[in-house]
C-alpha cells in the first residue's frame, strides 16, 4: 500500500508524538547510529580522488532517497503508522515555528555551547546522546539563522531557479557546475556566503548540522523529504528529462569512476540511480 508524507506543520498532535517515540526507540537499539555512521562514511567531496555517491555528484538524491526509505522501513518496524514528513522551509521560516516546537525537534541551542536544552532531543533528557560524530560533543547543538553572521533561510524563488532548470546535472558533474537541477538544489555556490537551498538550510540550522555527522539531528530527515518530494515534483514537471549522466564518463575524464552513472550500483545498496527514479507505488507527498 502506498504510503503519505506529510508536511510536518499538518501532523496532528498524536502523529507528532508517534514520530518523535519512533525516532527514539530506533535510537536506543543502537540502529540510529548505524545511520550516522553510513552518512559520514559516504561524505565525499570533490575534492577527493575516490568515488563520490552522495554529495556533489549526480546521485545525491536518488542516494539521500533511499537513505530517507532506510530511516523510514526502522521507523515503520517501531511503528506502522509513521512516516517521515517534511519541512518546507520557504512556508514555516521562524526559529520559534514547526518544526522548532517542544513536542517535536525542540528549539534553538543556548548562547555559548549551542546545547539544545528543550524538546525530546535535548542531552537532558537522556535519550539522545551523540555517540558516532566527527566533534567530541555528546549533544546536540543547533545556530538556527546563524547568530553570529546571520543568513535567511532559501526562499521560494531560490527553489524555483532549481525547479526550473529541466536538465538533471551537467558536466563536469561536481559541485562547480552552474547548470543543471541537481546542483543548483544541492545548493553549491561561488563562495561562502553564496550556499543555496539544500546547502544553505543546513547552515541555518547550524551546529550539528554542519557536516557529515548531521544526521545526529533529527531535523536532518525532514530538509532532506522536502528536497526528495522537489525531485518528485521536478520530475511530473520535465517528463521528458531524466537522471544524468546516462553512461559513466570514459576513462579519459577527470570524473572517471568518480561518480554513479544511472544504471550503475549506488553504493551501500544493490540499487541503480534508475531503479530509484519512480518511488508512486511505494510512498506519496501530501
Amino acid at each position: 500500500m502506498v504510503y503519505v508524507r506529510k508536511n510536518v506543520s499538518k501532523l496532528t498532535r498524536t502523529e507528532r508524538r508517534r514520530f518523535v517515540e519512533a525516532l527514539l526507540e530506533i535510537k536506543r537499539s543502537g540502529r540510529y547510529d548505524e545511520f550516522v555512521r553510513l552518512h559520514i562514511a559516504h561524505f565525499v567531496g570533490d575534492g577527493d580522488r575516490g568515488l563520490r555517491a552522495a554529495h556533489m555528484t549526480p546521485s545525491f538524491l536518488p542516494w539521500h532517497r533511499m537513505f530517507l526509505l532506510d530511516l523510514e522501513e526502522a521507523l515503520r518496524r517501531v511503528d506502522d503508522s509513521v512516516t517521515v514528513p517534511y519541512w518546507d522551509w520557504t512556508r514555516d521560516r521562524r526559529t520559534t515555528s514547526v518544526p522548532w516546537t517542544d513536542e517535536l525537534l525542540g528549539g534553538n541551542g543556548r548562547p555559548g555551547d549551542r546545547r539544545v536544552m528543550t524538546g525530546p532531543f535535548a542531552h537532558a533528557t537522556g535519550n539522545w546522546t551523540i555517540r558516532v560524530g566527527v566533534t567530541a560533543g555528546d549533544f546536540l547543538t543547533r545556530d538556527l539563522g546563524r547568530s553570529r553572521n546571520p543568513i535567511d533561510l532559501p526562499t521560494k524563488a531560490d527553489l524555483k531557479e532549481a525547479m526550473d532548470d529541466p536538465v538533471y546535472d551537467v558536466a563536469p558533474w561536481n559541485s562547480t557546475v552552474s547548470k543543471g537541477f541537481r546542483n543548483k538544489l544541492e545548493g553549491w555556490g561561488g563562495g561562502r556566503d553564496s550556499w543555496r537551498n539544500h546547502n544553505r538550510v543546513h547552515r541555518w540550522v547550524g551546529g550539528t548540522m554542519l557536516g557529515g555527522a548531521s544526521p545526529n539531528d533529527p531535523a536532518f530527515w525532514l530538509v532532506h523529504a522536502f528536497l526528495d518530494m522537489q525531485w518528485t515534483r521536478w520530475q511530473r514537471r520535465h517528463r521528458n528529462h531524466r537522471y544524468l549522466p546516462a553512461k559513466p564518463p570514459g576513462r579519459r575524464s577527470d570524473q572517471y569512476r568518480r561518480i554513479v552513472a544511472r544504471h550503475e550500483r549506488l553504493p551501500p545498496w544493490d540499487l541503480t540511480p534508475d531503479d530509484l527514479e519512480d518511488v508512486s507505488q511505494i510512498y506519496r507527498y501530501a
